[in-house]
C-alpha cells in the first residue's frame, strides 16, 4: 500500500502587508514594510510605539448571515483565523456550509481543523468596570474579585478569551466536524499545527484539513509584556521601516505584529481526483526544546533548532545539499538569531554557503503563533512562482552568522524550502515543503 501524502492546495492570509495572501505575497516580494505607530491604543508611554498591525475590516463581511451574532463573542484574534479561512476555502474550491444557498462539497467528518494559538489578552476598556468594583482605598483588592468583580462580567465573556475558539469559530462556520486541535506553543504554534494536521491525514483520519494560526498581540497587556522582557525594539519608534533587522550586526530587537495564516492541506490523490490545484507538499517535519539557563531566550549553541531541522531532513530522506531555501525565523532579537544561526549552520554543515535564506519578519514584525503559517505561505508562493524578494534590513550579519541572506531578489526554481521557528520558551519546529513533480 502507497503512504499517504500530503500536499497544499491552497491558503490564507491577513496581515500588516494586507488582508490577503496576495497581498503578503506583493507586499513580500517589494520589500514593503507593514510596521508603523501603534494606531489601536495609546502607546505614549511605551518603550516601543511601534507594531504590524492589519488595516481595518468588517468581521460580518467574513461570515454567513447565520453566524453574525456569534461575532460578538469574537476577540480579534478570533477575527483574523476567521479572515484567513475564509479565503483559503474560496480559494481551494470546496463548497462549504459558510457558501449559503450552496450545496456543500468539503466532506465535513473527513476534514480536521489545527490552528496554533497565543495568549489572548483582554480587553482592558471590557474589564474596567468590573475592576472599578474592587478598588479599595485607590487600590485593586484581589479579595473582592471573586465575589464582587467577577459577576458584573458578561456570562459569555470567556469564550472571547480561550484559545481554542479560533479552530472553534471556524469550524462551526464551515462545518468541519473532524479532529480539533489547538497547539499553545507561542511562536512555532503554526508550525506544530500544520504538522500535526499532515500526520492525521497521513494516518487516515481525514482527507483534508485546515492548519496555520493566528494571534493579535497588539494590546497594552502584550506589548507591556513583550516590552518587559527585553524583546521589543523601543529604539527605533521614529524610524519603523527600520526596526527590526535579523541576522544584522544592528539589531536591538523585534517589532511584534497581529495576524494568521491558514493552509489547505489535501491527501494527494484526493485532490487529484477532484482537480484541485497541487502547489506544494509536506515532505518532513521536526520539533525539539532547548532553553538558556536564563529563561528568556534560546540556548546560545541553538542545539534545539538543529535537532528540529535534521529530523525534517530525515523524514523527507534529504541531505542539506538539496534545499534551495531557508525561511527562518529571524525575530532581530541578537542573541536568538545568533543561537538560530548556529542551529541552522550544525544541521546543514558546508551546504549552508550555498543556501539563499530569506527572513522575513523584517517586514511583518513577529506575529507570534501565527509566524509560521506566514512564513509557510511565503515558501508556498516561492515553490509556485519561483522567485522571492530581497532581504530588507540586512546589511552586516551578527558576529558568527554564516547564513547566506539574500540581498537581492531571486528567480529560481525552488524545489525543496524549508521553514524553522523557535518560541521564546525554548520550543522550536521545523517543516519542509517540495514542489510538485508528475
Amino acid at each position: 500500500m502507497q503512504p499517504r501524502r500530503v500536499v497544499i492546495t491552497a491558503a490564507g492570509a491577513v496581515s500588516p502587508l494586507g488582508l490577503t495572501g496576495r497581498q503578503l505575497w506583493d507586499g513580500l516580494l517589494e520589500g514593503r514594510c507593514g510596521l508603523g505607530p501603534i494606531r489601536s491604543f495609546d502607546a505614549a508611554g511605551f518603550d516601543c510605539k511601534i507594531a504590524g498591525e492589519v488595516p481595518a475590516y468588517n468581521i460580518r463581511n467574513y461570515v454567513p448571515k447565520s453566524h453574525r451574532k456569534a461575532t460578538k463573542l469574537m476577540s480579534r484574534d478570533i477575527e483574523l483565523a476567521v479572515i484567513a479561512s475564509h479565503e483559503a476555502v474560496q480559494n481551494s474550491g470546496w463548497i462549504t456550509k459558510a457558501c449559503e444557498g450552496q450545496t456543500p462539497t468539503l466532506i465535513s467528518e473527513r476534514t480536521a481543523i489545527n490552528f496554533g494559538a497565543g495568549f489572548i489578552s483582554c480587553d482592558l476598556v471590557e474589564m474596567a468596570q468590573s475592576v472599578c468594583h474592587c478598588i479599595t482605598d485607590g487600590k485593586f483588592d484581589i479579595h473582592k474579585w471573586g465575589s464582587v468583580g467577577m459577576p458584573t462580567l458578561t456570562p459569555l465573556w470567556l469564550l472571547k478569551f480561550l484559545p481554542n475558539m479560533l479552530p472553534c469559530h471556524v469550524a462551526i462556520i464551515h462545518d468541519i466536524q473532524g479532529p480539533s486541535n489547538t497547539i499553545t506553543c507561542g511562536e512555532v504554534g503554526a508550525y506544530l499545527a500544520v504538522s500535526e494536521a499532515a500526520e492525521i491525514i497521513v494516518r487516515g483520519d481525514v482527507d483534508t484539513a485546515l492548519a496555520g494560526g493566528g494571534d493579535a498581540r497588539i494590546n497594552p497587556l502584550g506589548i507591556l509584556r513583550q516590552s518587559l522582557m527585553k524583546r521589543a525594539n523601543g529604539s527605533s519608534n521614529d524610524n519603523p521601516a527600520a526596526a527590526c533587522r535579523p541576522f544584522d550586526h544592528k539589531a536591538t530587537g523585534t517589532i511584534f505584529s497581529e495576524a494568521a495564516g491558514v493552509l489547505v492541506l489535501e491527501e494527494m490523490q484526493s485532490a487529484k481526483q477532484r482537480g484541485a490545484k497541487l502547489i506544494a507538499e509536506i515532505v518532513g517535519s521536526g520539533s525539539s526544546h532547548s532553553l538558556n539557563p536564563d529563561f528568556l531566550h534560546l540556548s546560545p549553541d541553538g542545539i534545539s533548532v538543529q535537532t528540529a531541522v535534521e529530523m525534517a531532513m530525515q523524514e523527507a530522506g534529504i541531505g542539506a545539499e538539496k534545499l534551495d531555501l531557508i525561511i527562518p525565523c529571524g525575530s532581530g532579537i541578537p542573541s536568538d538569531d545568533a543561537a538560530e544561526a548556529n542551529g541552522i549552520q550544525n544541521a546543514l554543515g558546508r551546504a549552508v554557503a550555498d543556501i539563499p535564506v530569506w527572513p522575513i519578519k523584517s517586514m511583518l514584525g513577529h506575529s507570534v503563533a501565527a509566524a509560521g503559517a506566514l512564513d509557510l505561505i511565503a515558501a508556498v508562493k516561492a515553490i509556485e512562482t519561483g522567485s522571492i524578494g530581497k532581504a530588507v534590513n540586512f546589511d552586516t550579519p551578527i558576529d558568527g552568522c554564516q547564513l547566506q541572506v539574500v540581498r537581492q531578489s531571486l528567480q529560481k526554481k525552488f524545489r525543496y524550502v524549508l521553514c524553522c521557528g523557535y518560541s521564546f520558551g525554548g520550543q522550536t519546529a521545523a517543516v519542509l515543503l517540495k514542489a510538485i513533480e508528475d
